[in-house]
């Protein structure tokens, strides 16, 4: 038995769409919650979303993290140097691509909390963490906050403005999860945890994750988890979803919309669809003999689209040298001045795994059996399989529609059945018979020789 006592922290396990109820239990800090063990009613039947269980803090979410203004600088620039190391090991490998790098970067954050030693520097290292455990999370939840606010915020013209992000874990039933682990990504990432059964149903719970996601991002992601992404052995999906919907500040003209030839790379042109503004506005604007940079405004003003145009022969070389610092230059660097912008409809749909890129930017150890995630779960045995990201990208005249998914999927080499306890009654004891719902002692006694002599 541990010696441990109880803390304040309540672990509440809900019944989602399965009709049963739930049950309350105290964990204290450094304790592990442990979900029901059962397996679906039915084996055999043809996969359907599991019926998922849902594991709730009693801890609310911080909604008002101090964090210095050094600390979010910090943040911004960790996370645009991530960005662009990403897009470049992707771009390298795929050519076109969308990605939705602060999904990657705040499903990581989470994983980070759990990583311990070398593990957790290695994704510090990959992903430009620069900053302690203790000034990370919070920095990530003021930034999350901020975001969320925008499509609060009231818009005076143009259609409301739609920016959501949010995350969820899916753990094993009956697998020893650290509470102090889940109490932080609740207060700092409002991150629910859900018990599903990969042991017995690995399909379902598949359905079930994808489904969630499905319904997170408007149906533009589906299938985020491919079939056979998780088997017995997964113990853990931790899920990241952005949602992003806006209307142009300025608009394109849809009748000015026509056919002109776009210049590819190899000299080459295609025919593709220019969006036109029919009037002169201001935007933030910069121009080098390098290349030119714009940015088109959403609805509010405080998102934008910013577009980085490489001089006639230099794309190359500009995107090659550029970095996070670069970027976030480039945004300084822009002025109000008047003009127009002509841009083609374009959309597109990825869907890859981040393993060999989060590798090769020195990712390693987290993806084998060496990785150290006892801060999720004491039993030691858990390292990432993989890392899934898939995005949805549509622009038009009228603005932007985006949503991005990132999964980090958490394998187990075995299953540890909990500790076992052996209890020798054989010396004097109380016992009653109790009615466990309502908890009401129906006999009640004491029993200090057996033998009844």
């Amino acid at each position: 038995m541990s010696g441990r006592s109880k803390g304040m922290v309540v672990w509440t396990v809900l019944a989602v769409a399965c009709g049963g109820g739930g049950s309350g239990q105290d964990q204290g800090p450094g304790d592990t919650l442990l979900g029901d063990q059962s397996g679906p009613d039915v084996p055999g039947m043809d996969a359907q979303p599991q019926a998922v269980e849902t594991a709730k803090s009693s801890l609310e979410r911080q909604k008002d993290p101090a964090v210095p203004p050094g600390d979010a600088e910090a943040l911004a620039e960790g996370n645009a140097a991530f960005a662009f190391h990403l897009y470049h090991r992707l771009a390298d490998e795929k050519g076109d691509i969308f990605i939705a790098p602060l999904s990657v970067s705040i499903a990581l954050a989470q994983v980070s909390a759990g990583a311990k030693g070398q593990t957790a520097q290695e994704i510090a290292n990959a992903l430009h963490f620069t900053l302690s455990q203790d000034r990370l999370h919070p920095a990530f939840n003021a930034l999350d906050l901020a975001l969320e606010s925008r499509g609060s915020e009231p818009a005076e013209e143009g259609d409301p403005f739609q920016l959501s992000i949010v995350n969820a874990l899916w753990g094993q039933k009956g697998y020893p999860f650290e509470s102090s682990y889940l109490d932080l990504l609740a207060l700092n990432y409002g991150a629910g945890f859900n018990l599903v059964d990969y042991a017995s149903d690995p399909e379902g719970a598949r359905l079930a994750i994808n489904d969630w996601v499905a319904g997170q991002t408007n149906d533009r992601i589906k299938d985020l988890l491919g079939p056979g992404t998780v088997d017995t052995l997964t113990r853990l999906v931790l899920t990241n979803a952005i949602y992003f919907k806006a209307g142009w500040m300025n608009k394109f003209k849809a009748e000015l919309t026509d056919q002109q030839p776009f210049h590819r790379l190899d000299g080459s042109t295609v025919p593709v669809d220019l969006m036109h503004m029919e009037t002169m506005t201001d935007l933030p604007h910069a121009k080098t003999d390098d290349c030119e940079a714009v940015a088109l405004p959403y609805v509010g003003e405080k998102v934008a689209m910013v577009i980085v145009l490489p001089a006639v022969g230099k794309f190359e070389a500009v995107e090659a040298g550029l970095d996070g610092a670069g970027f976030l230059g480039i945004l300084d660097s822009l002025a109000m001045e008047e003009g127009t912008v002509t841009l083609p409809k374009f959309g597109m749909e990825t869907k890859a795994s981040l393993a060999e890129a989060l590798a090769g930017l020195g990712m390693n150890i987290p993806f084998t059996t060496d990785a150290d995630f006892t801060g999720i779960s004491s039993t030691g045995e858990l390292y990432i399989s993989d890392v899934i990201h898939q995005t949805f990208l549509a622009v038009d005249e009228e603005g932007t529609e985006a949503a991005g998914a990132t999964a980090v999927i958490f394998e187990g080499t075995s299953f540890p059945p909990p500790e076992p306890f052996e209890m020798v009654v054989d010396r004097p004891f109380v016992f009653a018979i109790v009615d466990l719902p309502t908890r009401a002692v129906l006999f009640l006694g004491r029993m200090s020789d057996p033998s009844g002599s």
